[in-house]
């Protein structure tokens, strides 16, 4: 067990003083803004990060959440001075940051391999995995200073961190690199007390997820439409994970429709 002390799950209600403060990027569509309303509706005070200004407090008034328990920060993840930027607000506004919801990303079109260019698999390697990298490094950098000491990170995996799409080699490349860095991150991140963890996520109700509910691709080839779930399952799993203690870790949670084709052959 960690001699480090225990801070209390968040309850709604509570002041800003005594509220767990949480970072989720790209906040301002689909999973990112599902986790947020799940976190504000748990007690969280929520910084809302993410490209657009307008969609981010869209997210906010979507909760109902007033300024004292929010801050919205247009930020872009592969920009280092603009993470810098976030994590002096952060500081500023808060004092501490307890949990890193690393959720922002980006795809490239579904096209055969050997069609892909360069310029979309740098766009998509520099938002999925060096984004990551960056806030990861602010968040362990500011949890390791504060007091109490410590913190938790969530990284947005996706189920095509173990098992790829068909024309999909920059979006798998860089979710099966995520999991690797969750795994270093979880090792480096014991001794400042800092557990670091991964969801991989499957088909969700999103805008972005939308079309595969006509037909997505299979390794066959065929267009097959696929079961969905409510992407406000994947805001409860995400507080569920940032409800533990910080001596106790999920390095990986897997969290899909149950009758989607990921488990079995084909």
């Amino acid at each position: 067990m960690s001699d480090r002390p225990h801070i209390a799950p968040a309850s709604r209600g509570k002041d800003t003083e005594t509220r767990r403060i949480a970072l989720v990027t790209g906040a301002g569509s689909g999973i990112g803004r599902a986790v947020t309303l799940a976190l504000l509706a748990d007690g969280w005070s929520v910084v809302l990060a993410g490209r657009q200004d307008a969609t981010l407090r869209e997210t906010r008034q979507l909760a109902g959440a007033d300024d004292a328990h929010t801050l919205v920060h247009p930020t872009d993840v592969t920009d280092p001075d603009s993470v810098g930027a976030l994590f002096d607000a952060i500081r500023e506004r808060f004092g501490r940051l307890d949990l890193l919801f690393n959720n922002a990303g980006s795809n490239a079109p579904g096209v055969p391999f050997e069609a892909l260019t360069l310029e979309d698999w740098n766009r998509v390697v520099s938002v999925n995995l060096t984004g990551v990298f960056l806030c990861a490094q602010a968040a362990f950098r500011m949890m390791q200073a504060q007091t109490p000491r410590g913190g938790r990170i969530i990284n947005n995996g996706s189920i095509s961190a173990s098992a790829p799409r068909p024309d999909s080699a920059p979006y798998t490349a860089t979710k099966h690199a995520v999991t690797g860095l969750t795994k270093a991150l979880s090792l480096d991140g014991r001794a400042y007390d800092i557990a670091v963890g991964q969801i991989d996520i499957g088909n969700a109700v999103t805008a972005m997820a939308a079309r595969l509910q006509s037909g997505a691709k299979q390794a066959d080839g065929r267009m097959v439409p696929e079961p969905m779930m409510d992407v406000a399952d994947v805001g409860r799993s995400v507080v569920f994970m940032a409800s533990l203690p910080l001596d106790t870790n999920i390095p990986f949670l897997t969290v899909m429709a149950n009758a989607m084709p990921f488990i079995g052959r084909g």
